[in-house]
Formats: C-alpha cells, sequence, structure tokens
C-alpha cells in the first residue's frame, strides 16, 4: 500500500518515517538492486583547454518511496570529478535545475551543449572533489517519466479553465500510465534524502552545493532537512521552497528593467510608441481582454492553411522569453503582425510528440505553497498584466497528483547559520529578483551579489567578464569567506533584436 499524505497532514510524519526507514532492506526492496548500492565507471574526457578528465560515472540506488516498506529501488546516476590533492574543503555537490535537467551529458557527449556544460563543472574542481547528481525520475543511468502530451484545439483561445482541466487530466494520464510506480515518491523530501544518502556512500561528512534555478530549491531542501551535512552553498536564479510560484508584480518589474533599455536601443527606437515598449505590452493586452484575433497561417507539418484563435492569456503566457527578443515580440504584436506567433501556437497546442517529462508537476504539485503566499498570489497587483497563467492551473490540479504537500514546516524558512552565497540577476522573470532578496534575511552569512541586466543563467556571463569574481566564489566555497565580495555587477546591454519587419512609415 502506497502511504497518501492528504494537504492537512504534518510533513513531520514523513520526517518521522525517514528516519524510521532510512533505506528499505533487501527483503523490502523489488529487481536485483539493493537500496545503497553503487555502481561505479571510470572514463575520461578532454576539456576544453585539451586537458585529459577523468572522472567516475555512477548509478546510485534508492528507494523510490522511503516511507513505503515494499518501495520499489530506482536508480540515480551521478558523477564525480577527484580533486588533483587533497584541499580540506568539503567536496562541492551540483544540483541540476529543472526539474528535468540532467548535467551528465557533459561526460558522456561530445556535442557543443556537453562542452559547455563540462566548461561550467570544472572551476569547481579548485575547491575539491566534484559531484554531479542526477534528479530521482530523471536520470539517464536510471529512468525517465515521461507521459504522452495531448493536443490543444486552435479554435479555442487559451483560457485558466482549460488549463486547469487539461493539467488534470495530464495527472491522471501519468498515473495510468506508470501503474508499476510509486508517483508520491517523486517529491523534494526525498530529493533531499537522495542527497544525503549518496553523500554518506561516497564517504563524505559534510559537502557543498551548487544550484541553479530548482537546483537552488533543492539545495535549500537539502539545508532545511539536513543543515547538520552542509558546509556551504553558491546559489543563483534562486527559488525558495514557497516561492515556486512566482508574484506576477515581481515578474513586471523585471519586464520594466528590460524596458528602460529597449527603450534606448537604436534598433527598436523606429517603432516604439509614446510610452516605449511598457506602453506598447499595456495596449496589447487591453486589445486581446477586449477579445480573441484569430490568424490563419500555414503549417509547417502539412502544408495547409491553419486558423489559430489567440487570446489574453495565450498572450500573458507567452511573455517570458530572452530579454534581447521580448520587446520586438511585442512591438510586432502592437502593429497587429500576428503571424510568427500564431506559427508558434499553432506548433505548441498540436506538439504531440515530444513528451512531457512528469518530473516538474509532481515536484511542483508537491511543492505547492503556503496558504500566505497562496492569497497574495490570487490578489497580486499583477494580475492585471500578467495574470495567472504561470500558476493557476497547477493550484488547481494539485489533488490529482500523487506527490504529498511537503507542508510548512519545511516549506517556510528558518533562520540558518550556513553561509550563503546567491547570484540573482534583475533581468530574470523565470525567479525574480525578490526571491533572492526575500531569502537574504533567514541567512546571517549570507550576501546576495545583484547582477545588473542579468537573466536567469547569469553565472556563466558574470564569471565571463569578472574572471577575478570566480576566484573569489572558489575562495568562498572553501573556506565560507565573504569578505570582498560585490553587491552588485553589471553586464552590458545587449543587441536587441528588432521586429521583422519596416519600422512604420518606412
Amino acid at each position: 500500500m502506497t502511504l497518501r499524505l492528504d494537504k492537512t497532514s504534518s510533513v513531520v510524519a514523513v520526517i518521522w518515517l525517514l528516519v524510521l526507514v532510512p533505506e528499505a532492506r533487501a527483503t523490502d526492496t523489488v529487481g536485483i538492486r539493493k537500496a545503497g548500492e553503487l555502481v561505479v565507471e571510470t572514463g575520461t574526457t578532454k576539456t576544453p583547454s585539451g586537458e585529459t578528465l577523468r572522472y567516475e560515472l555512477g548509478t546510485f540506488y534508492v528507494p523510490e518511496n522511503r516511507t513505503s516498506k515494499r518501495a520499489r529501488v530506482i536508480g540515480i546516476g551521478f558523477a564525480r570529478i577527484r580533486a588533483a590533492k587533497p584541499t580540506g574543503a568539503a567536496p562541492v555537490f551540483i544540483l541540476p535545475g529543472g526539474p528535468a535537467r540532467s548535467y551528465l551529458n557533459a561526460f558522456t557527449d561530445h556535442d557543443d551543449a556537453a562542452k559547455s556544460q563540462l566548461e561550467g563543472i570544472l572551476p569547481y574542481r579548485a575547491v575539491g572533489d566534484v559531484v554531479v547528481v542526477d534528479q530521482r525520475g530523471y536520470s539517464p543511468r536510471g529512468e525517465i517519466l515521461t507521459v504522452s502530451r495531448r493536443a490543444q484545439p486552435l479554435e479555442q483561445p487559451r483560457s485558466l479553465a482549460a488549463d486547469a482541466e487539461a493539467m488534470v487530466a495530464l495527472a491522471q494520464d501519468a498515473v495510468a500510465a506508470h501503474p508499476d510506480k510509486d508517483l508520491s515518491g517523486y517529491n523534494l523530501v526525498e530529493y533531499a534524502e537522495d542527497v544525503k544518502a549518496l553523500s554518506k556512500a561516497l564517504g563524505y561528512r559534510r559537502i557543498s552545493l551548487s544550484g541553479q534555478s530548482f537546483g537552488s530549491q533543492w539545495s535549500l531542501a537539502v539545508m532545511r532537512l539536513h543543515p547538520e551535512i552542509v558546509a556551504r552553498a553558491l546559489l543563483s536564479g534562486v527559488e525558495p521552497l514557497d516561492n515556486s510560484h512566482d508574484m506576477p508584480s515581481h515578474i513586471f518589474a523585471s519586464l520594466q528593467r528590460i524596458a528602460w533599455d529597449a527603450d534606448r536601443s537604436p534598433a527598436l527606437r523606429p517603432y516604439l510608441p509614446r510610452g516605449g515598449v511598457m506602453a506598447a505590452l499595456r495596449a496589447v493586452r487591453e486589445r486581446l481582454a477586449a477579445g480573441p484575433v484569430e490568424v490563419t497561417v500555414q503549417d509547417a507539418k502539412t502544408g495547409t492553411a491553419r486558423t489559430v484563435v489567440l487570446g489574453l492569456e495565450d498572450f500573458q503566457g507567452a511573455l517570458l522569453r530572452p530579454a534581447a527578443s521580448w520587446p520586438a515580440f511585442v512591438l510586432s504584436l502592437y502593429y497587429r503582425r500576428y503571424d510568427d506567433w500564431a506559427r508558434e501556437v499553432l506548433a505548441e497546442r498540436q506538439d504531440v510528440e515530444e513528451p512531457v517529462r512528469l518530473i516538474a508537476p509532481l515536484i511542483d504539485s508537491s511543492l505547492a505553497v503556503s496558504a500566505e503566499r497562496r492569497h497574495l498570489l490570487k490578489t497580486d497587483a499583477g494580475l492585471e498584466l500578467l495574470g495567472a497563467v504561470d500558476f493557476d492551473a497547477l493550484m488547481a490540479s494539485e489533488e490529482a497528483w500523487p506527490t504529498p504537500d511537503i507542508g510548512d514546516e519545511v516549506r517556510l524558512p528558518v533562520l540558518s547559520p550556513i553561509p550563503v552565497l546567491m547570484f540573482h540577476g534583475d533581468w530574470d522573470t523565470s525567479t525574480p529578483l525578490e526571491n533572492a532578496l526575500g531569502l537574504l534575511p533567514w541567512f546571517s552569512n549570507g550576501r546576495v551579489i545583484q547582477v545588473h541586466r542579468g537573466a536567469h543563467h547569469t553565472r556563466a556571463p558574470v564569471f565571463a567578464k569578472y574572471p577575478e569574481l570566480l576566484a573569489q566564489v572558489v575562495k568562498f566555497l572553501k573556506t565560507g569567506d565573504t569578505r570582498g565580495l560585490p553587491v552588485r555587477v553589471e553586464l552590458p546591454v545587449p543587441g536587441f533584436q528588432p521586429p521583422s519587419f519596416p519600422p512604420p512609415g518606412q
């Protein structure tokens, strides 16, 4: 029988069960592998500089659900680069973002994406051992949980009600597609337990954490549940545990900061209405609030003409795109150039070939939000312009997903002395800057470096522009010392992409 905690159950019960059943015994497992078992192989690859890099690539076996005595055993991939010589510093555990990301391609592949991934990992060798950890349910050395995607109708605009109905249907499809799996085990408490168990299996008493986006949220869960094993943490694109759903007004503030520079771009100046990009955004919002538009475009797959109905929620859901192209998107719609957008929506609604990665909705439904944040989200001033498309469907479908709510005992922050360094861009529309600023007071040894014009993935561009800062970060990971670190750095103004049509009047 699978334990399913309802929304009113305390997560303390989960934690006690994790203590009572830390690892399933051999008699409690299914299959040939035992929980706690490690399978490791060695390999080499070339670094961007041509150096031969030796690494270990392994699979760590864990219970699918530690609250069940007869849990299935699943595999989680990991990689380890051993330090050239002992440094005395805790090893750096790198936790991927997403959810539904794996960084093991850095060791197994040789394309540009793998090279870029490896380049981002290598600097942490100067700290000590480096361990890259996969996510349960999304690991090429374990299992990748997916479900088929349903096509969405073209003749209706997107709506909150339709989104919620589709998300509930997706949850039902997911459960039906995986009758042999305990999907309730794919929650953030289990993710944190995986890190603790792997660190112990590898022989480490304490570790440092490096997490970007969801990786920061995962890191915060480890710090919340097992602070005794965490020496320090480096976070970026920060997502506090109670901030799985971002405040619309905070996202809007990020868009305003992007628009300030966009309004001064020579490439965009001929297209700007009075009031600039934000005035154009408001105009498009009011137009679509008055009624949807129908756009006929050619289907790239079939070559036939298809009519797509686009509404306000379609627009609100399409606003979070790269900073360099976001103003051109808004300005194109301002001038009623809908074709490119319609083709984009056509492809999205009719895409049934790319399956849904289940880890993201399983994790998000388990994280949920506190009652206080739920109220703030539903009454936020930014809803008028950005709407609730970012979170409404997940909130409406929480009960349909099998993962238990982790509870406020884990979700809400507590005071912590763990040294934490956070990088956060003020152009980040995926996890707004206010996330990091709101979390900072809870860490007595915390520091936020605000990156002006930094987007969601901000570490690489900052380190490329300020290589001396990377050396300071390495020092922080070795010692926890934040003295001398700046509170703000600045990236250059990007080259804003102009709309694909001539400026009006030309």
